[in-house]
């Protein structure tokens, strides 16, 4: 390089420094390098390790160690200083050795925090590269390693070094905890698989062709990072692609899911629609009633007849779950039957399976597709990108997959109604309850059963065994004298011969079934697709600010309800109705009132109301239960696969790699 060309390439990197440096100070942020001497001091230092010499991404260089430098550069790392002066000179002469014989070879020092750089010998060098925009650039860095603490920045810190260990490569970043594990099981790896060189190299080409998608796409404007979004694309598609497609394909795949990707930028990325009223455009029972106003703005578009698929992992005479399931399509099939041609797919034990059958149902016309099982999850997400326009539900709570809709019910409320009959007619106020799985919703319905038994006898105490834990979990509470036990639901209300939802133990030591939580899934399905006939399903869309839908419906709507027993005494069935009544119409709530948890920490005021994200999401128990919340490693095999999908700790469990990446 010729020293007019070291000369010119200065005028242009001088050009963007100081219009960045206007830039900033017009819209009054800072415009100079940070300063990590001013960022940090010794109180929030845990330690420093020496990494030594390694590339480090140009673009995760953020400023200097000290001050020293912060009038010569813009935050951007070009220059300000004028083209005659000493600066300039030595900053061109780097600049006709960056393109000469040799380069520069000398890796600059830094330190590193929170992932990013900041140089203590070596800016220019650094602004030369950049002006270049090369990628990466040797540097010898010292790592800072902040204070531990509960802020979810610093534990995806600690979470990348951990990984570090691994990849060796300052690349491989998340901006939540939990995600590497989901890395490597998208490559193929173990959890704990170091990396080799050949990995590492396959893994930087590939990452820098989706970069490159990435930043097409407006991702230098989200607050995540480039492995976030090749996480998402990776729960689609195979990291191979990323060898064999061309630039334009890649771009394609990568705005298949990029609502996914933009939704990761929110805190609360799911949107829970608790009824179907209101909000969804304010559909009611009948077809013959008008839609909103919403709805009408969209009413040129909406169907006149619909083609609905189910797609269930297990048959029903063989499945309780897929059962209730089946007799609810059938229910949605004779109450619509005019309006709604209906295709089943039964035995999809494999992703594979339900790929298949989902592309089968669209060839046979199929618009809206219900997934009865939240292992499904991943064969929908992969048909939500290959089908944009088709309406894909699955059967499950917390996904933040905006082009998969989830759908569960709140059967807490059913749960609470149970609890209250167990109180009142519990003999010394102790009761047992069987949870399933440590999952989303579960924590609540205990808590709500709970609190429905000391409404009513103010000295109960429920002592809680786990399903998923040790298969005799009724059995033994009965063996230790336990009289009334609340079993897991009964799927459907023609299913009374078994021990379902809440029972009295008898003296022959049989159990004999009072009030059993139920769900009406056909209720469900009637009125999901009318929503969809109303515009219902668009108005949502429109009205969740690009967020993932979750359909959590309760009593109110008539998708749970709680059956009771013929024999029932006559003043606890009226108490019930009263209950139920006070439910529908969102007079009486369980979680109201002062609610402290077993530790006696005050976990909601008297003025204060749970929201439903909070309420699904509870992890805690409340005062009044007896017994914990199982660790995934003191599961039963059969109940680990449910508590991946839908545990509330999944982001901390190891995922499979022959299994979906969540």
């Amino acid at each position: 390089m010729s020293r007019t060309e070291a000369t010119e390439q200065y005028s242009r990197a001088l050009k963007l420094g100081r219009k960045y440096h206007k830039d900033c100070i017009l819209h009054g942020s800072y415009p100079y390098l940070q300063v990590l001497d001013e960022i940090i001091d010794e109180t929030m230092i845990a330690g420093r390790v020496d990494i030594g010499v390694v590339e480090i991404p140009t673009d995760q260089i953020m400023g200097t160690k000290t001050a020293g430098r912060r009038p010569a550069f813009a935050g951007n790392f070009m220059p300000l200083m004028a083209p005659d002066s000493e600066f300039a000179a030595k900053w061109k002469d780097l600049c006709v050795a960056h393109l000469g014989d040799e380069g520069i070879r000398d890796p600059i020092r830094c330190y590193e925090y929170l992932g990013r750089f900041y140089v203590q010998e070596g800016n220019k060098r650094v602004s030369v590269l950049r002006s270049y925009q090369a990628l990466t650039i040797p540097a010898y860095v010292i790592r800072v390693i902040p204070v531990w603490s509960e802020d979810p920045e610093i534990q995806s810190y600690y979470d990348f070094m951990n990984s570090y260990a691994l990849t060796g490569l300052y690349r491989v970043r998340f901006s939540r905890p939990g995600c590497f594990g989901k890395l490597q099981a998208a490559l193929g790896y173990e959890p704990d698989h170091p990396w080799t060189e050949d990995e590492r190299r396959r893994f930087t080409s590939g990452l820098f062709l989706f970069q490159q998608a990435f930043q097409k796409l407006g991702g230098g404007n989200l607050p995540v990072t480039v492995a976030d979004a090749l996480l998402v694309w990776l729960k689609v598609y195979p990291f191979d692609d990323l060898k064999t497609i061309s630039s334009a394909e890649l771009e394609k795949s990568l705005s298949a899911v990029w609502a996914d990707v933009k939704v990761l930028a929110d805190a609360d990325p799911i949107s829970v629609s608790t009824e179907p009223a209101g909000q969804e455009g304010g559909e009611g029972d009948s077809m013959e009633e008008e839609p909103g106003l919403l709805g009408r703005l969209f009413k040129s578009r909406l169907p006149t007849s619909l083609n609905v698929a189910f797609i269930n992992e297990r048959f029903p005479e063989e499945s309780d779950w897929a059962r209730a399931h089946d007799l609810g399509r059938e229910y949605l099939e004779t109450v619509m039957v005019d309006q709604v041609s209906v295709q089943v797919f039964n035995g999809l034990r494999t992703e594979a399976d339900a790929e298949q059958a989902i592309d089968q149902a669209v060839e046979r016309g199929a618009q809206v597709i219900f997934a009865t099982t939240p292992p499904l999850i991943g064969a929908c997400r992969k048909a939500a990108a290959k089908y944009p326009n088709l309406r894909i539900l699955n059967c499950s709570a917390a996904m933040p997959y905006t082009g998969v809709r989830t759908y569960y019910s709140r059967i807490y409320e059913a749960k609470f109604l149970s609890g209250a009959i167990a109180g009142a007619m519990s003999p010394d106020g102790r009761i047992g309850y069987v949870a399933s799985n440590p999952i989303f919703g579960v924590p609540a319905s205990i808590n709500a059963f709970t609190l429905g038994a000391r409404l009513t006898n103010p000295r109960a105490r429920v002592e809680v065994r786990w399903s998923c834990v040790e298969e005799d979990a009724m059995e033994s509470l009965a063996r230790q004298g336990v009289k009334l036990i609340s079993n897991r639901d009964i799927p459907t209300p023609d299913r009374t011969r078994e021990p379902w939802g809440l029972c009295q133990v008898l003296p022959d030591g049989s159990f004999h079934s009072i009030a059993s939580p139920y769900w009406h899934w056909g209720n469900f399905y009637v009125k999901l697709v009318r929503s969809i006939f109303r515009g219902g399903w668009d108005v949502l869309s429109a009205q969740n600010g690009g967020k993932a839908v979750n359909y959590w419906w309760g009593m109110k709507s008539r998708v749970v309800d709680v059956l009771l027993d013929s024999e029932l005494p006559a003043g606890i069935k009226r108490l019930t109705e009263i209950l139920r009544q006070g439910l529908q119409d969102s007079t009486i709530l369980p979680f109201q009132g002062p609610l402290l948890d077993q530790e006696g920490n005050l976990r909601h005021q008297e003025s204060e109301w749970f929201s439903p994200e909070e309420i699904l999401h509870m992890d805690w128990l409340c005062s009044g239960v007896e017994g914990s919340i199982p660790r995934y490693d003191q599961l039963l095999p059969m109940a680990r696969s449910i508590v991946r999908f839908q545990g509330l700790t999944r982001d901390q469990i190891p995922p499979e790699k022959e299994g979906p990446i969540l």
